[in-house]
């Protein structure tokens, strides 16, 4: 192999410079200090040296002609032709696996940050250990994404880490970051401003977030993450918050409920609801009545004459719940929650009769209704306390994803030792 090194750095074999018609025109002699160190100042490199240390086999004459090579790559950026420079850097990735980690380390530390270097050699250099792969991995401007993301499936979690700090993380290399599994990569990932995610990522993050209290800060504070996400974290931590103050002190649910919402409000922007309510598609509705028009009659009329999708809407509006959410008590079996409703906004049981007959004739399939569900939804109607339905028809207005965290909560699938860690500040 020296004598291939050897060859490849003959000056015949180099084109001639411009004005000249020798090879290219080196800088003076200058001594090389033995034992394997070599000091090469100012770039002052020796042609008889260079193919001297090129027919050498021993362990220091390669560290001292990667290092010579080395400083004639970095010393003369204005005078060495872009042929000279791949000649030099395909040398350079032929040597250094021969040489001792201390030499692969300064080399890397010098062509980290230089986008003139030859991408074969980075790329190597990428994938040594990473004593001399991190200046590479964090600053090298010529790894591109596949080589990047090749090097997080491959090597190591200090690899993944160096990536995961690079100054910009396209979103399919943050992507592979995550896939790996680790906390410490994915949250010092989100931790830095120039890595981007897709909308996908995002939303596997926020859901790990549940689990995982160290993702929770970092996402949060990302300008970039979409504002309902962040919405959903909010629930999630205020639920943990909510858990723990109703253990500890005695206090009304609903207006601890309140307190929580009107807080995550106002942490939130505008534009965070993933579903309208009622009020606001209302009142973007040109048609729509005034709240004191939306009365029983006018809700059974609405029936009567089969303008269903108004009825939903306005019988929403007048809840304050989502349309989806009252179709869903319109059409299910039973009708509980259309009683309970009905009775939570002062409607009295002949309306509520109407409306449950004429709900379940708008319905698809069987619109026939058995009368002995009708005498049941009927009898439930009458034994529902009216303060009770109201507390009922409070809790389903709140935000669903608040309702879901709770749920969750309750059910014991968030678990409470994650949860505790962010509950005393639901930022």
């Amino acid at each position: 192999m020296a004598g291939n090194h050897a060859a490849m750095i003959e000056p015949d074999q180099r084109p001639a410079r411009q004005g000249g018609t020798g090879g290219p025109e080196m800088p003076k002699k200058t001594e090389a200090a033995t034992g394997g160190e070599t000091t090469m100042p100012d770039g002052d490199v020796d042609l008889e040296q260079l193919l001297r240390l090129a027919r050498e086999k021993t362990v220091a004459g390669r560290a001292a002609l990667v290092s010579s090579l080395t400083d004639l790559f970095c010393g003369s950026h204005d005078t060495l032709s872009n042929q000279e420079r791949a000649l030099m850097g395909e040398i350079l990735r032929h040597l250094v696996h021969e040489v001792e980690m201390s030499v692969r380390q300064a080399l890397a530390a010098r062509l980290a940050d230089r986008s003139d270097a030859t991408r074969d050699l980075i790329v190597a250099l990428a994938n040594d250990a990473i004593e001399v792969a991190h200046p590479i991995l964090l600053a090298s401007p010529l790894l591109r994404n596949a080589e990047l993301i090749e090097i997080v499936r491959h090597r190591t979690l200090e690899h993944r880490l160096s990536v995961a700090m690079r100054e910009r993380v396209g979103e399919d290399v943050s992507a592979a970051l995550i896939e790996a599994g680790e906390e410490e990569v994915v949250a010092t990932l989100l931790g830095n401003a120039g890595a981007r995610f897709s909308d996908e990522t995002y939303a596997r993050l926020v859901e790990e977030s549940r689990t995982t209290p160290a993702y929770r800060e970092p996402l949060v504070h990302r300008d970039d993450l979409n504002p309902a996400l962040a919405k959903r974290m909010y629930w999630w931590v205020s639920a943990a918050l909510r858990h723990h103050i109703l253990e500890h002190h005695q206090i009304d649910p609903a207006t601890l409920d309140d307190s929580i919402e009107a807080a995550v409000g106002a942490l939130v922007p505008d534009g965070a609801e993933t579903e309208p309510r009622a009020s606001e598609s209302a009142r973007r509705s040109p048609n729509a009545p005034k709240e004191d028009e939306i009365t029983p009659r006018h809700l059974v009329q609405l029936l009567r004459e089969g303008r269903v999708s108004l009825f939903e809407m306005l019988f929403a509006r007048r809840c304050r719940l989502r349309p989806r959410l009252i179709r869903r008590f319109l059409y299910e079996p039973g009708g509980e929650a259309l009683a309970i409703a009905c009775r939570a906004v002062a409607i009295d049981k002949p309306v509520f009769a109407s409306i449950f007959l004429l709900s379940r004739q708008a319905r698809p399939g069987d619109k026939q209704v058995d009368p002995e569900e009708l005498a049941a939804v009927l009898g439930l109607f009458e034994r529902i306390d009216g303060a009770a339905a109201g507390r009922m028809l409070r809790r389903w207005q709140r935000d669903p994803d608040y309702l879901n965290a709770i749920r969750m909560l309750e059910d014991g699938r968030l678990l409470e030792d994650g949860a505790a860690e962010g509950c005393e500040n639901p930022a």
